[in-house]
């Protein structure tokens, strides 16, 4: 079974298009089998961008920004931002040069990285739908990550759902930040906020 944290290269091409009308911002997407949501933006990513803080943002990074929807969102409300999207998916990244492309998006750039393996830079902001499916660690670990790479005053959002782990999610973040709050909570999923 092919999973969307991976690359899988024997999986054959099925595009097809999505479209995002939120907060002012249009977006066509180009999707495909073997990432995330590929059929519609999942609903958790939507209550993530109707309910995250984009004023003030100088640097952003989307991790694991599959075909690019957060990333993309990013980049098009707050045009002066400067937004980094990596993934582990070959897929997915190329998926979202297309669409940071044909969007005419020139604030977006893609980089290839498990989590924060081939990041060096810091971020005023992070935003992330984190692989659940990798495991706790995994998604443990991009907080770790997340803390390592934020701007003192930075700010991490994530969306996860109640019955995946958002209460163990939040004690993880309050552990590292010594905050965490939940911004929204909607149909089971939780958007939370923690400050560095």
């Amino acid at each position: 079974m092919s999973h969307y944290f991976t690359t899988d290269k024997n999986l054959d091409h099925k595009y097809q298009t999505i479209e995002i009308d939120l907060r002012d911002v249009r977006l066509s997407l180009t999707t495909d089998r073997g990432v995330f949501s590929r059929n519609y933006l999942d609903f958790g990513t939507q209550v993530l961008l109707d309910n995250i803080t984009l004023k003030n943002v100088h640097k952003a990074l989307d991790v694991g920004c599959g075909y690019g929807p957060i990333g993309l969102f990013m980049a098009a409300f707050n045009q002066q931002a400067d937004v980094t999207m990596v993934d582990v998916n070959e897929r997915a990244l190329e998926l979202a040069e297309k669409n940071i492309i044909s969007n005419n998006i020139t604030n977006a750039k893609t980089l290839k990285s498990d989590a924060f393996e081939m990041i060096h830079d810091t971020f005023d902001l992070i935003v992330t739908n984190p692989p659940i499916r990798a495991g706790k660690d995994t998604v443990f670990n991009i907080y770790e990550g997340a803390y390592d790479h934020l701007e003192k005053s930075g700010s991490l959002y994530v969306v996860i759902q109640k019955k995946q782990g958002a209460p163990s999610s939040v004690k993880k973040l309050e552990s590292l930040f010594g905050n965490c709050e939940i911004v929204a909570k909607v149909k089971g999923y939780w958007i939370l906020l923690a400050k560095k």
